[in-house]
């Protein structure tokens, strides 16, 4: 029997209020608290190398952020199944309480295989929180809005990595804190307050549109009235009515084979389009930024301790591309803005290639170019997620971008630092620009995949992009 429900035309009609910085707040912060955690690990690399601490060689530095992407992967599709068959509020707590208890053991690492688990089980936290993430930010913000909302939401990840690269100064200094003693203190430091997070997570409802189309129809009424006396007592506004509605059949689940046979049967360009999208960003984030330590102190004898300074600026290039560049993915358009921004990049990461091998650039210089460079990466690495969480139905909306972001991150991503690391170890620039060169290609690729297969998803209702599964009746 078909039920009418009108709740994304309710959603989507609301004005900005307190609610909609309540989502924006406790959603990002865990972003933050993630790239407070990379961002740590990222810099401490050269100090792991140290005799007095774990002493790692190169290539267990690589190796240790592909255990990490490899537990991503292992969390992504564990969790983006069970975010679409038991909501996405349930799963934020569980995916959270992963991600920090992975981070709380780092801190208390003894030797490689003991880092390389716990740098695991973070990962499989992580890798969860972005399946529930991006769901509940496409379901819950106005379609007006969708794009710069999830662009600088991911972005966020940017906050915590500037104040990790500044914790560095003092959590690296050997006058304050002992070399084994500093980056643990970090690690636990970032992990309890994360815990503030859930806290936080208390205030959002599960998505209604999610209630609705799995047969909680009261349910789904309740949180939506809950969500409209919310916004009207904060803006008062008087809501305008809505006309529009849709048709479902609800259904508690779906198996696995009507779900797949949608995600690469009838959306299968769309399907290649994102795999395309992750990979290629996956390879040049995780092959650069896991590695960037290794690369200024192996050519620019930068010391260790000093290698999170030289994060600040490269991290802050990245929460400013979304942050002002996400408005264009709503007015411009997404296929526009998508395929600038992966060729930008692309274009920059040559140049900058051709600089290091020349050894043109500084220390300082490397860092500028990176921080150009990732600009326009970070807008473009998180219109990928926004992508694959806008452009297919509802039901698995989760475990599409669970799916994705685990074959576009093995594919792209679980190598790039390994192979990076063993290239950097060689202390040949001209191997290290190989590595720059592949990636430069890859997001070409990208980008000409948008400009083939991209869907016109600014401004739309979800719903319109991609019809539920439960409009059709059984």
């Amino acid at each position: 029997m078909a039920l009418l429900t009108n709740i994304p035309a309710r959603l989507d009609r609301l004005p900005w209020s307190r609610f909609h910085w309540l989502l924006v707040s406790a959603l990002g912060a865990s972003w933050a608290i993630d790239g407070l955690e990379v961002t740590l690990k990222g810099a401490v690399s050269g100090v792991l190398q140290d005799s007095a601490t774990l002493h790692l060689s190169s290539a267990e530095i690589g190796a240790l952020a592909s255990f990490y992407l490899i537990g991503a992967v292992a969390g992504a599709l564990i969790c983006g199944w069970l975010t679409d068959r038991h909501g996405r509020a349930k799963l934020f707590f569980i995916t959270l309480a992963i991600y920090l208890t992975g981070t709380l053991l780092t801190a208390c690492s003894w030797n490689f295989a003991s880092i390389a688990a716990f740098r695991c089980l973070t990962g499989f936290g992580i890798g969860g929180e972005y399946a529930a993430i991006n769901s509940a930010i496409d379901e819950l913000i106005p379609a007006r809005l969708r794009g710069r909302v999830s662009l600088i939401i991911n972005g966020s990840f940017w906050l915590g990595a500037i104040l990790g690269s500044g914790a560095t100064v003092v959590l690296l200094d050997p006058s304050i804190f002992a070399v084994d003693t500093g980056w643990r203190v970090g690690f636990g430091v970032g992990a309890l307050l994360g815990f503030l997070v859930l806290f936080a997570r208390a205030f959002i409802p599960e998505s209604p549109r999610w209630l609705s189309i799995h047969g909680r129809h009261e349910r789904a009424e309740q949180a939506m009235a809950e969500i409209e006396t919310r916004v009207a007592r904060q803006t008062g506004a008087v809501l305008a009515p809505v006309t529009a509605s849709l048709a479902i059949h609800p259904r508690s689940h779906f198996g696995l084979r009507i779900i797949f046979s949608t995600l690469f049967g009838k959306y299968r360009s769309r399907a290649l389009l994102c795999f395309v999208l992750i990979a290629s960003q996956a390879f040049l984030y995780n092959a650069i930024f896991f590695t960037y330590a290794l690369v200024l102190t192996r050519f620019y004898a930068v010391p260790a301790q000093n290698t999170g300074l030289y994060l600040l600026p490269f991290a802050v290039g990245n929460f400013l591309g979304p942050l002002f560049l996400g408005h264009l993915f709503d007015s411009l358009g997404r296929r526009t803005m998508i395929c600038a921004t992966y060729a930008i990049a692309a274009t920059l990461l040559l140049a900058t290639g051709a600089l290091f091998v020349n050894e043109t650039l500084s220390a300082s210089g490397q860092t500028a170019a990176w921080a150009m460079i990732f600009f326009f990466a970070s807008a473009a690495a998180s219109s990928a997620y926004l992508t694959i969480s806008e452009i297919f139905p509802l039901e698995l909306r989760a475990l599409a971008i669970a799916v994705f972001y685990a074959i576009g991150t093995a594919a792209g991503g679980i190598a790039a630092p390994l192979l990076f690391g063993i290239l950097i170890g060689t202390g040949e620039r001209l191997n290290v620009f190989y590595g720059y060169l592949l990636g430069a290609l890859l997001m070409y690729v990208a980008a000409a995949f948008e400009l083939r297969y991209g869907v016109r998803a600014e401004r739309v209702p979800l719903e319109t992009i991609a019809p539920p599964l439960s409009s059709q009746p059984d």
